[in-house]
């Protein structure tokens, strides 16, 4: 996600056009991007520390962007 010290340009069009269709629910929204690594197997620690040092120093742009989450979600069977 765009840091929060940062504008977000398409969050705020976005929010615009939310507005514009009568949706005011909502006070802000932010556009990030997404990742996701599949394992073969059972997920480990060590799975999750290299998915973050990955996201922190390779999918990520830092000086833009923050890492907000890691997390293991079970595909479908």
């Amino acid at each position: 996600m765009p840091k929060k010290e940062l504008l977000d340009p398409a969050g705020k069009a976005v929010l615009g056009s939310l507005r514009r269709s009568g949706v005011e629910s909502f006070s802000q929204v932010r556009i990030g991007k997404r990742f996701e690594l599949h394992v073969e197997g059972e997920v480990t620690k060590t799975h999750l520390e290299q998915a973050q040092t990955m996201a922190d120093d390779l999918l990520s742009n830092g000086v833009i962007e923050d890492v907000i989450d890691i997390r293991v979600v079970d595909s479908p069977a």
